[in-house]
């Protein structure tokens, strides 16, 4: 393996776990040859007449699927951290002797802290998916054998159709499911809401394995998966702890600095003209993006505007706004707590949607580029307004990529973030790893001030008569780094490249590298 130097002017390897690799060639410069991958073919006669897949355990699920060392094992995170299935599974994979595997997740979460004991014996070669807590960390310091390949949810399609990946094995937990495998993610007792990043892996893997805890006669309806594409179908007494999947109520950010980040962003999208009858928006889960949200339905009531739609993690807030008629749709890609599981299930204006349809650059368009405003976060944006939200600036992998990439492409992408945590500046000369360019990057808003990217003279036009504070993201940061002593010390890394991050189009962005001890 050597490193190579990108567009970005970032040195990135050649060759990844195997596998020659293509470096970043700029926004939109690159384009995909050939066609779609697909799965080996299956016929009827391989399967039950009566369709009821289910087998006793699942061990013997593992084992009719006749894997081999080396095979790539897939799974979805819509259990987030109260996932009880895939310990288990690398427990019985571990047990038949098997080795070399790749972990291709969605995401990983701390409750996987076991798999970590599944790379130091060999039964775990690398994982490709985003490495959060532990892992993360495990690999940071350059104890996974192979690479760590960080892609966005739109990225782990692009790379599954593309034939980037291959999956012999997909493991898809499910909150309700019959024993044909048809399967949806809004009802039972371990509910999360919808199953799109599983979807991918159902469609174009080898084999697949549905595991419920909820098993309903055929048909479970609606279906989000279709047992068309399952081999066999697993009932266990629990797959999620609930409690851990979705909670209750997503907490606000009650910090003041905060929470007057969230207003001021509110308030610049209205400044800017996007907050007008059939405008749509996209905000997270965290607490400063509710918050935003909150303040943003202020202004959409007092000034009787309807969005067309949200798109984005569903939680309570965002659900208001829907039952109260401030929005038509919700666009659901991932659901954060309980009241957006029952709008799931109860409002047929409440959509379960799939990286496919909101984020697969290699598609023919996506919803993505049609937000009129997103509202993202970042753990470092540069003077460049690059932005970094898998690392900190101590270098360690402790995020994943998620949609973030993705949002980028919306008509207006800001991030409301604070100028400085726990006294380390967040705005640096040059982000510790590059995980989205800044030219697609258009606001920051700070306690600080404002700062819009130059090349959006429109937002720079239309926001100057505001009253808002406007400034440039130089002197935020000149301020910042002369009340906390200056800039951070860069990470002391090694030579050794652990981990690398595609861009949404399946080249490679940058390097992560070996974090010394």
């Amino acid at each position: 393996m050597k490193l190579i130097k990108n567009k970005a002017n970032r040195m990135v390897p050649d060759i990844i776990n195997g596998v020659k690799s293509i470096p970043f060639k700029g926004v939109g410069l690159y384009s995909p040859k050939g066609t779609k991958n697909a799965s080996s073919i299956k016929s009827c006669q391989d399967f039950p007449i009566d369709g009821n897949k289910l087998v006793e355990s699942l061990k013997e699920a593992l084992v009719k699927c006749n894997l081999k060392n080396g095979m790539t094992i897939s799974s979805h995170h819509h259990f987030r951290n109260g996932d009880l299935v895939m310990n288990q599974v690398f427990d019985i994979l571990a047990d038949m002797g098997l080795k070399d595997l790749v972990w291709f997740p969605s995401a990983s979460f701390p409750c996987h802290e076991p798999m970590i004991k599944h790379m130091k014996n060999g039964v775990i070669h690398h994982i490709e998916g985003s490495l959060n807590g532990p892992i993360g960390k495990y690999a940071s310091e350059g104890h996974m054998r192979g690479l760590a390949v960080l892609r966005s949810h739109g990225g782990r399609w692009q790379a599954i159709q593309d034939g980037e990946i291959n999956i012999d094995l997909a493991i898809l937990p499910a909150p309700t499911a019959d024993a044909f495998g048809n399967a949806t993610g809004d009802r039972g007792p371990s509910a999360c809401g919808l199953l799109g990043f599983g979807l991918a892996d159902s469609m174009y893997a080898d084999k697949s394995i549905i595991v419920t805890d909820n098993l309903v006669p055929f048909p479970c309806i609606p279906w989000q998966i279709q047992g068309n594409n399952i081999d066999y179908v697993v009932e266990l007494d629990q797959i999620g702890e609930p409690e851990k999947i979705v909670s209750g109520t997503t907490q606000l950010t009650k910090s003041p600095d905060r929470l007057y980040i969230a207003e001021q962003t509110a308030k610049f999208v209205d400044a800017a003209g996007i907050v007008k009858n059939g405008f749509s928006f996209q905000a997270g889960a965290g607490g400063t993006a509710l918050a935003f949200a909150i303040y943003l339905k202020e202004i959409m009531k007092e000034k009787q505007i309807k969005a067309r739609f949200i798109r984005g993690g569903s939680t309570k807030y965002l659900v208001e706004m829907l039952e109260s008629g401030l929005t038509d749709y919700i666009l659901d890609g991932q659901t954060f707590d309980l009241d957006g599981v029952r709008s799931m299930r109860e409002n047929s204006n409440h959509i379960n949607t799939s990286p496919f349809t909101s984020y697969n650059w290699h598609g023919k368009g996506n919803f993505a580029s049609m937000v009129d405003a997103v509202v993202l976060g970042a753990t470092e944006v540069d003077l460049n307004f690059n932005a970094n939200v898998v690392t900190h600036s101590d270098g360690y992998m402790l995020h994943g990529i998620g949609g973030w990439q993705n949002c980028l492409f919306s008509k207006c992408t800001i991030l409301p973030i604070p100028s400085f945590r726990n006294r380390v500046p967040i705005i640096v000369d040059s982000v510790t790893t590059l995980t989205g360019p800044g030219e697609l990057i258009d606001v920051i808003v700070t306690e600080r001030g404002i700062a819009i990217n130059p090349l959006r003279k429109d937002l720079i036009k239309s926001t100057k008569n505001s009253g808002l504070p406007i400034r440039p993201l130089e002197e935020i940061k000149e301020e910042v780094d002369e009340l906390v002593g200056g800039q951070p010390q860069k990470p002391k890394t090694t030579d050794k490249v652990v981990g690398v991050v595609k861009w949404v189009d399946g080249t490679v962005l940058d390097s992560i590298y070996e974090i010394k001890t």
